[in-house]
């Protein structure tokens, strides 16, 4: 799939990978870009006048979901969905800064507000003659580190509904692909880690993924601890325990 003169959906869109998917895209495509900031939206919007921007909390799952149905009555096609929205909480379980209102919230925003936004334009995806739903999962996907359990669990559960949702669209004209990103440089990963990868370098190779048509494709360091996993699992579980 060539990304040009597609209608695309994306989550996420006012910031950092969201932004630059957006800046490498919006010349050639209709987007339409779901975010919950609505003076970020308008700002975008100052700069992408194609672009089309709906304000949501993806924590907000009735909201979402009728938000989704609301771009199906508008947008009678979508090529390409990409759930690339997600938050991170980094105290631990037993930490005195731990809040319990935020497992919810993480879970949703995640995980759950991508169930709705396909379900919601299920529709519109399904009028394309090849559509691709794309979500955009993390290394913590494969293997959990210490911090921010209910992140990494969000992003485990992405990756078997991805390969589940795919068997579902088997013999459609749906695909379903992930991207599974190390760490890159944004304002969720500031202070921590080395060797990022910037946000302009993990969309650039998101649209590569996408147009290549590979299911699951891994960019970075990712591409290591894939093949760590696969011969030394214990090896790939303790460097990513101490992340």
């Amino acid at each position: 799939m060539k990304l040009i003169n597609k209608a695309i959906v994306l989550t996420g869109g006012t910031a950092g990978i969201g932004r630059q998917l957006v800046e490498q895209l919006a010349e050639h495509n209709q987007i339409i870009v779901l975010g919950r900031d609505q003076a970020k939206l308008d700002e975008l919007k100052a700069q992408q006048p194609s672009v089309m921007t709906f304000q949501v909390d993806l924590s907000d799952v009735k909201r979402v979901h009728h938000v989704a149905k609301s771009i199906a009555l508008t947008l009678p096609t979508v090529d390409v969905l990409v759930n690339n929205a997600a938050v991170q909480f980094m105290p631990k379980f037993n930490d005195e800064t731990f809040h319990f209102d935020t497992i919810q919230r993480e879970v949703d925003t995640n995980f759950t507000s991508v169930c709705a936004l396909i379900h919601g334009l299920m529709p519109s995806l399904s009028s394309s003659s090849s559509s691709r739903i794309v979500n955009i999962n993390s290394a913590l996907g494969l293997v959990p580190k210490t911090s921010s359990a209910v992140y990494c669990a969000t992003k485990g559960a992405l990756n078997i509904f991805s390969q589940s949702l795919r068997y579902q669209f088997e013999g459609s004209a749906i695909g379903v692909q992930q991207a599974f990103l190390p760490l890159v440089d944004t304002a969720m990963t500031t202070g921590r880690g080395k060797g990022k990868i910037s946000a302009s370098a993990a969309a650039s190779e998101i649209i590569s993924g996408i147009e290549k048509g590979s299911k699951d494709f891994d960019i970075g360091m990712t591409r290591v601890l894939r093949v760590l996993l696969a011969i030394a699992p214990f090896a790939a579980k303790r460097l990513l325990k101490g992340a």
